[in-house]
């Protein structure tokens, strides 16, 4: 195996490991998300603390929808350079 091809295997496992990572923090969210969600209804909470997880879980998903944008491109950019 060359340099190139251990290089390109190394940023292959990278991304493999950021996919993981997202799948995780995805799977994880909508878990903690309903939890919450059913925790606040239960205890009789104020409405404002369902809105607060709310916008957590969103702000979860939007990191996890960058990364996966950042993920696509990198696959992209070895597409042109010829990877």
């Amino acid at each position: 195996m060359n340099q190139q091809e251990n290089s390109g295997s190394a940023q292959d496992q990278a991304l493999a490991k950021k996919g993981r990572m997202v799948g995780l923090v995805i799977a994880i969210t909508m878990i903690l998300w309903v939890i919450a969600n059913f925790s606040v209804a239960k205890l009789g909470l104020e409405m404002r603390y369902s809105l607060l997880f709310d916008f957590a879980a969103l702000a979860a998903l939007f990191w996890a929808m960058v990364v996966i944008w950042q993920m696509w491109q990198a696959r992209q950019a070895d597409r042109k350079s010829g990877r």
